[in-house]
């Protein structure tokens, strides 16, 4: 059966998603886990990937990005590298750049993800102004923070960070929190939510798993050998392990089950439709049957692009390789590139690729085997592609199944998956 398609306007309807990087890999801190530092090796940008977005470059993006949506709503998201390097009166052009083409009846939206260090009055005052949300990186309390989220100079950014959580309250800006889950931070899943609970006044968190094997640098995803691919449960998989494959920072699947369950035990005692954290919203999406909102645990990806400071269009931010460009603004239409046959394989590829193992999982439905940069291990079974997290996320859907059965039931909505579900549900 044939269904039409959403419209707008009385046509169809037409969406783009692409987090822009108009200063790319350039950060005024170093992360000792930052995923995208390298890039800047990695794509050479001293051979034409320049280090900022220019005025006229800026414009043509702004403009193109817009005219190739139809869509009530239009949201440009910002990132690095350090996005706010680029200055306050960058922002003010964006702005300004959006308001010329915008047309009649739309909304623009814009996020900005930065790690606060240069946030000032001015800047929060703009971003309050222009109804930016601001995603702020922070991992903790001040020992947690200051580990790995360090200056150029190796000193700790925590003061500056609060700085700016302060700054943020202050004039009433809308914003969330990005907290990177790595081998220590896992490790204090109480301590680090009542933190940003109570002290930052998060209204809304979220939990990134840090995940890369030492090759990272320059291995794309999927481009690794399969005889390289250890089987799960092999203790080379431990980060902490001498021989391990994985950087020492990272989070052990153990640890990222361990972490979440712990902040959903401190979350689900006193803080539900109170706290917002991501990942326990969205599972509830899952449990009542519907699509999971993050692309991480939707059983399609690809709908985010990623684009470099001179145009260059990737299939993702996490698959910013020579092997995943797509093409270039300047030659080719963004709407092309994200409709194309190359990026539906791509996307697609999520669900067609996943293990036996992955197949007969009891919560499919609510991981659709992750986040395909995590699947480089082989299953129990012998299968590439099992997904390194497997286990803590097993372990975390298990522990929530029959809280988010008795939170749905309570606010009278349906239970359609997990071991809960409501009678007469396959």
């Amino acid at each position: 059966m044939i269904t039409k398609a959403p419209q707008y306007n009385g046509k169809a309807s037409k969406r783009l998603h692409v987090m822009a990087k108009p200063i790319g890999a350039h950060c005024n801190i170093d992360c000792q886990y930052c995923y995208y530092l390298s890039k800047k090796d990695l794509l050479d940008y001293k051979s034409g990937c320049s280090k900022k977005m220019d005025d006229q470059d800026l414009e043509h993006y702004i403009r193109q990005y817009i005219e190739q949506q139809n869509t009530p709503e239009i949201v440009f998201s910002w990132q690095g590298g350090e996005p706010t390097l680029l200055g306050l009166s960058y922002f003010e052009k964006v702005v300004r750049y959006q308001k010329k083409y915008q047309p009649r009846g739309v909304v623009i939206a814009n996020d900005l993800q930065t790690n606060g260090t240069l946030l000032d009055d001015d800047w929060c005052l703009f971003l309050q102004k222009n109804n930016f949300l601001v995603g702020l990186s922070i991992d903790g309390p001040e020992l947690l923070h200051n580990t790995y989220r360090v200056d150029k100079n190796g000193h700790g950014t925590f003061r500056q960070v609060m700085a700016a959580v302060e700054l943020l309250h202050k004039h009433k800006v809308n914003f969330s929190t990005l907290t990177c889950v790595n081998n220590l931070t896992s490790k204090e899943p109480q301590a680090v939510y009542r933190f940003l609970r109570d002290v930052v006044r998060s209204p809304q968190m979220q939990f990134i798993p840090i995940v890369e094997q030492k090759t990272f640098r320059d291995t794309a995803p999927q481009q690794w050998q399969q005889q390289d691919q250890l089987v799960q449960g092999d203790p080379r998989l431990e980060p902490s392990h001498p021989e391990s494959v994985m950087e020492s920072w990272c989070v052990s699947a153990k640890g990222w089950g361990d972490f979440l369950c712990g902040v959903f035990d401190e979350w689900v005692k006193a803080d539900v439709g109170r706290v917002f954290v991501q990942y326990f919203e969205a599972s509830v999406e899952s449990w009542m049957g519907r699509q999971n909102p993050l692309c991480t645990l939707n059983s399609l990806c690809g709908k985010g692009l990623a684009m470099e400071p001179n145009g260059d269009v990737f299939s993702c931010d996490h698959y910013v390789y020579p092997e995943y460009k797509l093409g270039n603004i300047y030659s080719e239409r963004m709407d092309a590139m994200a409709l194309s046959q190359r990026q539906q394989k791509f996307g697609f590829a999520k669900s067609k690729t996943l293990t036996s193992q992955c197949q007969g999982c009891d919560y499919l439905f609510a991981c659709h085997g992750e986040c395909p940069k995590n699947r480089f291990m082989r299953s129990h079974k012998g299968d590439p592609g099992q997904n390194y997290l497997c286990a803590g996320w097993k372990r975390f859907f298990a522990h929530i199944d029959q809280s988010l059965a008795y939170i749905l039931r309570a606010n009278r909505l349906p239970v359609t998956h997990g071991h809960y579900r409501d009678k007469g549900v396959v």
